[in-house]
C-alpha cells in the first residue's frame, strides 16, 4: 500500500504552514487580524504626510481599524490623487456624510481619526469612497504662524538688547550695585546687632513686663476690694457741699455774699488801707512826732 504522506508532502506541508504562520505574524506585528472578518472603505486625501501602512483608524479615540494601503493616482488631475485604503471592524458603520481627518501625534506618528455624521441613519456602502482632510501639523502650524510673529519680533528684540547692552554698560549701573552692596553690608551689621538686641535685652524687657504685669494684676486685685460706691457718695456729697457753699459765696443777703458783693465795704477797705499806708510813711519820715523821748 503507497503511502499518503510521504517525506516530500510532509515538507510540503510544514513549508505552508510556515509560511502561514509568518504571514499571520507579519500582519499581526503590523496590527493586522487576517482571522478577523472586516470591511474596506476609501479615503481621498491631498496630503498624507507621515501617514504609513498600518496606521491605525480610531473613532472618538477607540480604535476601529488600520490603514492597509495608500496609492498615489497618478492620471488624476484632481488635488485629491492619494486613495487610502482603510480596514474597519466588521460591525463598524460608516454614516453617510462622515469625513475621515489625517492626524499627527509628537509621539504616535500620523493616525486617521473618522468624525461620524450622527445626525442620518443613512449609511455607507463596503468599498464606499469617503472624503477626507488633513489637519495642520505641529511643524505646519510652527511654519505657518509663529515664525511670522517670530520675524516680527526680531527687530524689536534687537533694540530691546542693545538697551540692554547700554544698560549694563552704564557707569551708574556699576554705582548702583556698590550702592547695593553697601546697604547690604549694612543691613547685615544691623541684623546683627539686632540678634544681639533679641538674644540680651529683649528677655530682660520681657522679664519687667512681666512684673509689671504681676504689679498691675496686685493694683486690679485692690481695687477690686474697694467700695467704689460709697467713695462716689462722698464725691457727691462734697459736690453738695461746694455748691452750696458757692450759692452762699452768690448770694448778696449773706454775710460771705456781703464781704463779696458790697462795692462799698470793698471802698472802706481800700481807702482804710491807703491811710495805713500813709501813716506807715508818715511815721518813717517823721517819727519825732510820735515818739517822744525824755530823759529827765
Amino acid at each position: 500500500m503507497k503511502k499518503i504522506f510521504t517525506k516530500e508532502v510532509i515538507i510540503g506541508l510544514v513549508t505552508i504552514v510556515s509560511l502561514f504562520v509568518l504571514y499571520s505574524g507579519v500582519n499581526y506585528l503590523k496590527g493586522i487580524n487576517i482571522l478577523k472578518p472586516t470591511n474596506h472603505y476609501y479615503v481621498l486625501m491631498q496630503n498624507v504626510s507621515e501617514l504609513q501602512t498600518s496606521s491605525p483608524v480610531y473613532v472618538d479615540g477607540f480604535r476601529v481599524g488600520i490603514v492597509n494601503a495608500i496609492e498615489y493616482q497618478f492620471n488624476n488631475p484632481n488635488p485629491e490623487n492619494i486613495i487610502v485604503q482603510i480596514s474597519l471592524d466588521k460591525q463598524m458603520k460608516i454614516q453617510t456624510g462622515s469625513y475621515a481627518e489625517l492626524k499627527s501625534g509628537l509621539t504616535s506618528g500620523a493616525y486617521m481619526n473618522l468624525i461620524l455624521n450622527k445626525y442620518v441613519s443613512s449609511y455607507h456602502q463596503i468599498g464606499d469612497t469617503i472624503t477626507g482632510k488633513t489637519e495642520i501639523g505641529l511643524m505646519d502650524k510652527v511654519s505657518q504662524e509663529l515664525l511670522p510673529q517670530v520675524e516680527n519680533i526680531l527687530p524689536r528684540l534687537d533694540s530691546i538688547l542693545l538697551g540692554i547692552q547700554v544698560l549694563v554698560n552704564h557707569p551708574a549701573l556699576t554705582q548702583s550695585l556698590d550702592h547695593i552692596e553697601s546697604t547690604t553690608s549694612n543691613l547685615q551689621k544691623s541684623s546683627k546687632e539686632l540678634n544681639n538686641l533679641l538674644a540680651n535685652d529683649v528677655p530682660e524687657i520681657v522679664s519687667n513686663l512681666n512684673k509689671i504685669s504681676s504689679d498691675f494684676a496686685v493694683v486690679s486685685n485692690n481695687m477690686k476690694s474697694l467700695d467704689f460706691q460709697r467713695t462716689l457718695d462722698n464725691v457727691d456729697k462734697v459736690l453738695a457741699n461746694m455748691d452750696k457753699v458757692t450759692q452762699q459765696l452768690n448770694n448778696p443777703d449773706s454775710s460771705l455774699g456781703l464781704l463779696l458783693n458790697d462795692r462799698s465795704l470793698y471802698d472802706n477797705l481800700d481807702s482804710t488801707a491807703k491811710n495805713a499806708a500813709d501813716l506807715l510813711k508818715d511815721v518813717k519820715e517823721n517819727p519825732k512826732n510820735y515818739v517822744h523821748f525824755s530823759i529827765f
